[in-house]
């Protein structure tokens, strides 16, 4: 290969499809904690969900892990599922939320280019729920690269949004 390929800029990640062990629990978490909107069951262990009516931003199936044990913290696969929202408003109720229903959160970080929380759905597949900031406000190095730093949220600053 002589020319570097380089994918187009409007390329996005569709969809993510998580094995779950319980179909009914995975489901009470996506759509009734998170929100998201269930938009066909596929037989009875698998379902999509989506946000705003798309056919479907997160898959979910017990076809080969039905009533398995959680997600090994460490070995390969999956480290976590972004889920992007569209402001820090949103992102600021979505924290409420969880924090209101007793949901644990794992973490919270300001990675400069984006805040985020952290948390595990009931399989222990990572869960970040982010924004992204105005591209114009994101650090750079000195060589024009990405500047991502890993500090702590400002929990009450965020919570101002609501």
């Amino acid at each position: 290969m002589d020319k570097k390929y380089e994918a187009p800029p409007q390329t996005r990640i569709g969809h993510v499809h998580l094995k779950v062990s319980d179909l009914t629990r995975s489901l009470n978490f996506y759509c009734e904690l998170l929100g998201f909107q269930l938009t066909t069951m596929y037989g009875k262990d698998a379902a999509f969900v989506s946000a705003g009516g798309y056919h479907h931003h997160i898959g979910l199936n017990t076809w080969h892990s039905k009533n398995a044990g959680r997600a090994i913290e460490n070995s390969v696969g999956l480290y976590d599922v972004a889920i992007l929202y569209p402001s820090r408003k949103e992102l600021a109720a979505i924290c409420d939320r969880l924090i209101k229903s007793g949901y644990p959160i794992n973490g919270a970080a300001n990675h400069g280019v984006s805040e985020a929380l952290y948390l595990e759905d009931p399989d222990g597949n990572g869960i970040e729920l982010y924004w992204d900031k105005p591209r114009d406000k994101w650090p750079s190095k000195s060589d024009g690269s990405i500047d991502m730093v890993t500090l702590p949220l400002d929990m009450d600053d965020l919570m101002k949004e609501l």
